[in-house]
């Protein structure tokens, strides 16, 4: 397989605090990757690193083949890299339709475009993100990366806040897209059942450094139990206890 995106020997730190300790990991180019780690294990940083957003105090990022350490986010995002990070993945203060707009091709009708794949968005088109459940404002930030044409997808726990049922469906577009040629890393805090089947590499962080990686099946089951979502958390504000 070749690689499409990889840190070398990648170290990040917060003021005087080493996030991550030495970083080797490739990203296989067309195909979906997860990345397992606690709360803790390094897993964002990995994350900011590859997409630019935090810079790294040594080693180096390389994409198709190029150092790319030193080129800022919203470049890497104009090359074909999508980010969606686990906090504030929407502009709030847009609507649905706006948030859509900004990433899909010029031309394309964000509404029946965000149909075919999340169908409970299209009655929120005129809403604001600001007013939607945190498991519509994860659907809307998946459907930005989803919709958009770039073709390196970054996603920090992208079933955050979802139900079982959109959860599982999120993880079926996201091998979708990795069998369609996008290449696609998923960051969670354990390898998740749903993605056992669509994943060809696992890499499992802990205390800043990679400590296992391999295919899904060699992988513990021990790493294979995400937390379970909150069933409550797709359904409107209003709606939630």
């Amino acid at each position: 397989m070749s690689v499409e995106i990889a840190l070398r020997g990648a170290r990040v730190r917060y003021a005087p605090l080493e996030a991550l300790h030495g970083v080797d990991l490739a990203v296989p180019a067309a195909r979906l990757t997860v990345l397992a780690g606690r709360n803790g294990a390094g897993r964002t940083t990995v994350l900011r690193a590859l997409a630019g957003t935090v810079p790294l105090a040594e080693g180096r990022v390389d994409w198709g083949g190029a150092d790319v350490t030193r080129l800022p986010a919203y470049a890497r995002a104009r090359r074909g890299l999508a980010f969606v990070p686990d906090q504030r993945a929407v502009f709030a203060s847009l609507t649905v339709t706006e948030n859509l707009a900004l990433a899909i091709r010029q031309g394309r009708d964000p509404g029946p475009a965000v149909a075919g794949v999340y169908p409970a968005l299209s009655p929120l088109l005129d809403r604001r993100a600001a007013t939607l459940s945190g498991g519509e404002q994860r659907m809307l930030a998946v459907a930005r990366a989803l919709l958009s044409p770039a073709r390196l997808l970054l996603l920090d726990e992208p079933s955050q806040g979802m139900s079982p049922e959109t959860a599982a469906r999120t993880y079926a577009l996201l091998g979708e897209a990795a069998a369609g040629g996008r290449t696609v890393l998923v960051a969670e805090q354990a390898l998740p059942p749903a993605l056992r089947a669509e994943a060809s590499v696992v890499y499992v962080l802990r205390r800043g450094a990679v400590v296992l990686s391999g295919e899904p099946w060699e992988i513990p089951e021990e790493s294979s139990a995400p937390a379970v979502p909150d069933p409550r958390d797709d359904r409107p504000d209003e709606q939630r206890g």
